[in-house]
């Protein structure tokens, strides 16, 4: 279906400034881009002086945690993982897995995300739940390792993980793909890494794993490698292959060199760090370094919400005041933050832009809202003033799933109804 967006917005980046302008999707992508209107369309769009952007990407994320949403909250991080999460992750089932997926990513579709990347268990569950929606994802099983002699031969974990990577990876014409994932560094021992590590490169894979998130588990892998984190990845062959490093709040500066010439990416996630207590990631330094950062909401137990919108504008400030440098960050870098780089770690090179030939994840941000007049820079408008309730539709390859309030891929009030059954009943 050709659908024709007309007097439209798009950002100062693509040369039209401020015009109102017309875009037409054909299919999966996006066809056209200009100021004439195209003779041929099925359907009709009137953005309304509305600006379209790329669609967000969530490039860390625990979709099926939205089920622990405010249970152990102003806790430290490992108090928080050992003393109430942990524990409540051992009732988990396939089935309480689909449905908070399901609610997650209606969440995410709402809030303008196209696409997301997930590390947890039931996977296989979390993929029934992808593709059911339209929504796009990079999905990970977590695996861990505490035996000294721990091996990847024989371990369920990560047989299940290879199972449905055999089952699920490119499903759904490719919306949904399969990652690797270690857990981390401190909940794995070192020859099981080198072996995941191995079988990711040698089957070309990409990596999600959870990299100097707090200060301690820092300080602990120097003392017992005599290297930081992102060194001992390094030595052990994690970042051979494309490599997404959820948090790095402390790494130093050999660390983001090390990132960089990998071609790795770090996931910021500004919220879940600062409400963890972990500290703030100097994100600035990364970027003047040529890190390719992205952002990550990191589950919903932690951050408390799946929205990319308040992560950008937290990221667009926080390090300004941090910094105590007004130009620490500038609008007009953040942007791609949200959308390409997270398409970029996700190994979705034909997104992220909006450009003839680039899939079709589009959203459309009301400027006529009342947080949004006047918009002077479009940038600026996304850092500052907007906010998730602005988003008015998603589109993922072409597909518009959530447009003015309403879901088209998604029974809201069916699976609201179902989730509020499990979370009633998980805790009895």
């Amino acid at each position: 279906m050709k659908i024709l967006f007309e007097n439209i917005r798009i950002p100062e980046e693509y040369g039209f400034a401020d015009e109102h302008i017309f875009l037409m999707t054909d299919g999966e992508f996006i066809s056209y881009i200009g100021r004439e209107r195209p003779a041929e369309f099925d359907r009709v769009i009137d953005g309304k002086g509305n600006l379209l952007i790329p669609g967000f990407y969530n490039s860390h994320c625990h979709a099926p945690m939205v089920m622990f949403r405010g249970f152990g909250e102003d806790l430290p991080l490992w108090r928080w993982l050992n003393e109430k999460i942990f524990p409540a992750e051992e009732r988990l089932n396939s089935e309480n897995v689909y449905i908070s997926s399901k609610y997650a990513i209606a969440e995410m579709l709402k809030n303008g995300i196209v696409s997301f990347s997930d590390m947890y268990m039931f996977e296989n569950s979390v993929a029934k739940a992808v593709v059911e929606t339209g929504i796009k994802a990079n999905l990970s099983r977590s695996l861990v390792s505490f035996g000294e002699n721990a091996t990847i031969k024989g371990d369920w974990r990560f047989n299940e993980s290879v199972e449905w990577i055999n089952q699920y990876q490119n499903a759904n014409n490719g919306r949904l793909r399969m990652d690797m994932s270690i857990h981390a560094e401190y909940t794995n021992v070192e020859g099981y890494i080198r072996e995941v590590a191995e079988y990711t490169k040698d089957n070309n894979l990409r990596m999600q794993i959870h990299a100097s998130e707090s200060e301690s588990e820092h300080i602990k892998c120097i003392e017992k490698y005599g290297k930081t984190p992102i060194e001992f990845f390094r030595d052990t062959g994690v970042l051979s292959s494309p490599t997404t490093l959820a948090h790095c709040v402390y790494v130093t500066d050999n660390d983001m060199d090390i990132i960089r010439e990998h071609g790795a990416f770090v996931s910021h996630n500004a919220t879940s760090n600062l409400k963890l207590g972990s500290g703030v990631a100097r994100v600035p330094t990364m970027l003047q370094k040529g890190v390719c950062v992205t952002l990550g909401t990191d589950g919903a137990a932690s951050n408390n919400t799946l929205d990319i919108m308040r992560e950008y504008q937290l990221a667009s400030i926080l390090h300004k005041g941090y910094n105590r440098d007004a130009e620490a960050t500038r609008a007009f870098q953040m942007l791609d933050l949200a959308t390409v780089n997270g398409a970029k770690s996700q190994g979705r090179n034909d997104c992220g832009k909006l450009v003839v030939g680039n899939r079709a994840d589009i959203v459309m941000i009301d400027l006529n809202a009342i947080n949004n007049k006047p918009c002077f820079d479009t940038y600026c408008t996304l850092s500052y003033s907007a906010n998730s309730s602005n988003v008015l539709m998603t589109m993922v390859d072409g597909e518009i799933l959530y447009h003015n309030g309403e879901f088209t891929t998604i029974d809201i009030e069916k699976v609201t109804r179902e989730f509020d059954y499990v979370c009633e009943h998980y805790f009895d």
